[in-house]
């Protein structure tokens, strides 16, 4: 018994050292081949023999390999490109070899993988590999008879085969959605105003943008506590729910009016908004418009995932009356040459208000009490945002600001200043500007108040004597 047992190990041990060396083999002439073919052999084989290799071992693998081209025919492939954003962003540190580029339309470094690297990624406790696959292929165009070598470039994602419908329905839907969102936070922002002769020029030219460099952000920016948090949880709710806008058959837009005095900060909050929601602004002067089919143009050309402004609604132009007849307002439009109320109506809550997607728009006011009450309901403008005059939280969030103190023994009497002040953020901030020392600030600060409040306290007695 122990003979045959015996026997039978014996032979299992010589069959397994016979594949392995069958392997070794095989794996040896694998290696001398593809040196032999690097050495000797032009690229283009060099490659055919790599790629034919590398399908022999992966069709005996429980493996699958999608592959992703740099382009489709002439056309960018949107796969590629957003793979090679992701990935980028899922460099380790501890990468020996990285290509750094830095566009100009983006404020930051991109980093990216070159030819040959690999990077691991997790995604919902599957791993994926990814590689760089790049070659030189020789090419001519009509153009250019000579040939000349061009380099192709494309991703392969290798994972395990009974992953392939993850990938295909949600793998790579989160691989273009993370990238479509890195590239909105990289992107410099812009603000775009009207040129000055739009009329000459098709709707997407008549913007002229420059760059956005405004440094307010809702951390920065002097506003009551309670409504920058209001304010941010809305525009958070907002970008997050575009299904359902659509399920509920709504333009996916939002309206903020911000009313107040001059110097409360409103256009601080717009930037503040345009930066943590990477938009970019188109500031919209409606004075200069002959027509509504011009604002109807001028929509058009806007980009998706914007904020329009149009400041100092109240008394930028005089609206026609809503309740003429449609003849006699398409005579004063004639006429007239104006941007008519219904117009506009139509621009925001309207047909032509769906021709874009994620969009905000902002009307600012001094007189809320001037705007016609068809503005003012939700759907058009769907926030109303107070900026008022001075207050304690505003005065301490300016003090951190600009003198990086969240204490003194002067804020007391300041904040008790204030209160019996109309005094503006803005009037705030330009007396803690006025000079480098903290105490001769703050003091400084409590004559400035005792002094606009005895103005103001005047003002109020002449009035009186006038009536």
């Amino acid at each position: 018994m122990s003979f045959f047992s015996s026997s039978t190990t014996e032979s299992k041990v010589a069959i397994a050292k016979t594949v392995l060396s069958t392997v070794g083999s095989v794996m040896a002439t694998v290696v001398l081949v593809h040196s032999i073919t690097n050495d000797l052999l032009p690229d283009e084989f060099h490659n055919l023999f790599t790629n034919g290799i590398r399908r022999l071992f992966s069709s005996c693998s429980s493996k699958t390999t999608m592959v992703f081209d740099e382009f489709k025919g002439l056309d960018n492939n949107e796969i590629y490109e957003a793979a090679e954003i992701y990935l980028g962003n899922k460099v380790p540190l501890s990468t020996q070899r990285v290509k750094v580029t830095k566009p100009d339309t983006e404020k930051n470094f991109t980093l990216t993988l070159d030819q040959g690297q690999t990077i691991t990624d997790i995604f919902n406790d599957i791993k994926f590999n990814w590689i760089l696959i790049s070659h030189q292929v020789e090419s001519q165009n009509f153009f250019n008879p000579r040939e000349v070598r061009v380099e192709v470039r494309s991703f392969e994602l290798t994972f395990h085969k009974k992953h392939k419908d993850m990938v295909l329905n949600t793998y790579l839907p989160f691989i273009i959605n993370e990238a479509n969102s890195l590239k909105q936070e990289r992107r410099a922002l812009k603000i775009f105003m009207l040129e000055d002769e739009y009329k000459k020029y098709y709707p997407n030219d008549a913007w002229v943008g420059t760059t956005l460099d405004h440094p307010s952000t809702f951390e920065t920016v002097a506003l009551d506590t309670k409504v920058k948090e209001f304010v941010l949880e809305d525009l958070k709710r907002f970008v997050k729910r575009k299904e359902y806008y659509r399920k509920v058959g709504k333009a996916w837009k939002r309206g903020y009016l911000l009313y107040g005095p001059p110097g409360t900060g409103k256009s601080s909050l717009i930037a503040a908004m345009a930066n943590y929601l990477r938009f970019d602004i188109y500031d919209l002067e409606l004075g200069a418009l002959r027509s509504n089919s011009d604002l109807r143009k001028l929509f058009i050309g806007m980009n998706n995932r914007s904020i329009l402004v149009v400041e100092d609604i109240d008394c930028t132009i005089q609206f026609h009356h809503r309740n003429a007849t449609s003849q006699e307002e398409t005579t004063k439009d004639k006429n007239n040459n104006q941007v008519t109320l219904s117009g506009l109506l139509n621009f925001i809550d309207g047909l032509w208000s769906s021709c874009g997607d994620e969009r905000i728009i902002v009307f600012t006011t001094n007189h809320k009490q001037k705007l016609d009450p068809a503005l003012l309901r939700p759907g058009r403008m769907d926030v109303h945002i107070h900026m008022s005059y001075c207050t304690s939280c505003v005065f301490r969030h300016l003090v951190k600001n600009y003198l990086d103190i969240t204490e003194h023994s002067l804020f007391q009497e300041i904040e008790e200043e204030l209160q019996k002040t109309h005094v503006t953020p803005a009037e705030v901030a330009e007396q803690l500007l006025k000079s480098c020392d903290m105490e001769t600030t703050l003091k400084e600060l409590v004559d400035f108040l005792r002094r606009k409040k005895e103005n103001q306290e005047q003002e109020s007695k002449d009035k009186e004597e006038e009536k």
